[in-house]
């Protein structure tokens, strides 16, 4: 087993292939990029080192001798379930892909051979969920800890006459306490899709927006505004366990997809279900997601629900999805959902919809333009990416003279073909 020391503050990252020469590739090229690497040539002998170490990702052959990588990490989920789990495979069957998600063993395939950038951007978005799931511990515990204070507080409130003004001003700040903390996990998820795919971060915000307006236009308790609001900005971070690239056809061209890619699409629902747990504690947020993409008339997935089987708030958050989705003009965006009535949507939520709508603070408008025609002050409605998908240049940004240059400098070299959306 080869061993490379680093500052223990790095993310641990622990490397498993039977073939040295890509056992050592691996290792060099993360540790270049910082990584303190733990690399074995062996299965067993690395679930022993599970056993004394943690870390942050872990990355397996499929084909090894003895265990496939698979079985593999059905027990490093075993012993370690917060480490992001990432699959090295040379052939990517439907059956292995069906297997590995439903089983909940992996986060990511990388499919050999594997381009560097590609390696280092699945590589940082798996640090990125390490860390999303054990700051969400840390809060837990946090919260937990204030909840144990609060009750010794409401025990010794009797004894404490007094006091009731000055413990009734704590418990307030503890509720606004709470609500920060949401906030900010939701602004984390939200900047995590962001950053993996900056158009659906885009999408996020206005579906949001959407869902807002439509929770107060209709009758529903505190409870299930608060949870169709959140399910509006992370409805889609299920997302983060498709490849970039799929995304992109999926959006552009869905009828160029073979029947795996559009497998592994239909699995993000589910995923998104599980993510939603290391949000919040409401327990509806997540079959809220896991049903956005079900349809009434029952051809939807992933469990192709019919009516009313599909959750309400399932069903008023997949009108909010399609709308922002669309990018149409408001009336536009009206007509094509009102066509969908009794068919895609559920009647009931369309009338909500069409009668909240124009209520809804929507982002601005958006606007395309050539490259040539940047100015500085002007901000992008989409991130920038190369042709191998890296981004250049996230949605959001403000452009400035610098940055206009290193595009145009970027583009003399490698011509940028992407539409550039700007907001008005």
């Amino acid at each position: 087993m080869i061993v490379e020391n680093q500052p223990a503050s790095v993310h641990p990252i622990l490397i498993v292939d039977d073939e040295e020469i890509v056992l050592v590739a691996l290792r060099d090229t993360l540790l270049r990029e910082g990584y303190r690497v733990v690399a074995s040539p062996h299965a067993i002998h690395a679930l022993s080192v599970l056993k004394e170490q943690e870390f942050s990702v872990v990355l397996t052959d499929q084909q090894m001798p003895m265990v496939t990588g698979l079985e593999f990490l059905a027990q490093v989920r075993e012993i370690q379930p917060d480490a992001t789990r990432i699959l090295i495979t040379a052939v990517l069957s439907l059956s292995t892909v069906i297997d590995a998600i439903n089983k909940g063993e992996i986060y990511r395939f990388i499919v050999k051979p594997w381009l560097r950038e590609e390696l280092l951007a699945t590589v940082k978005n798996a640090v990125q969920r390490h860390e999303l799931i054990t700051k969400h511990a840390r809060l837990q515990a946090a919260t937990q800890g204030m909840n144990q204070q609060l009750q010794e507080l409401n025990r010794s409130l009797a004894a404490q006459v007094a006091r009731v003004a000055e413990q009734n001003a704590q418990l307030q700040e503890f509720a606004r306490s709470q609500d920060d903390n949401l906030r900010r996990s939701l602004e984390l998820c939200v900047q995590t899709m962001r950053t993996f795919y900056p158009t659906v971060g885009a999408q996020a915000r206005r579906t949001a927006a959407l869902c807002q307006a439509m929770a107060a236009g209709c009758d529903l308790s505190p409870t299930e505004k608060q949870t169709l609001e959140i399910s509006g900005y992370i409805y889609d971070i299920g997302l983060v366990g498709v490849p970039r690239q799929l995304i992109k056809r999926w959006h552009d061209a869905p009828g160029e997809l073979s029947q795996a890619e559009w497998a592994l699409i239909h699995q993000h629902p589910i995923l998104g279900e599980e993510l939603a747990a290391f949000v919040h504690h409401l327990t509806a947020v997540g079959p809220t997601i896991r049903g956005h993409h079900e349809r009434f008339d029952g051809t939807g997935y992933p469990d192709k629900l019919r009516g009313e089987d599909i959750p309400w708030l399932s069903r008023l958050l997949a009108v909010a999805v399609a709308s922002a989705e669309s990018n149409l003009e408001p009336k536009q965006a009206s007509a094509m959902i009102s066509q969908g009535s009794g068919t895609a949507f559920d009647p009931e939520a369309v009338r909500i919809f069409v009668h909240t709508a124009p209520k809804a603070g929507m982002p601005g408008k958006q606007r395309q333009v050539p490259l040539a025609d940047l100015r500085p002050g002007m901000v992008l409605a989409e991130g920038i990416y190369s042709e191998n998908g890296m981004l250049l240049i996230p949605d959001g940004q403000r452009l400035t003279a610098t940055y206009i240059d290193k595009l145009l400098n970027y583009n003399r070299i490698n011509p940028i073909s992407q539409s550039l959306l700007v907001y008005c």
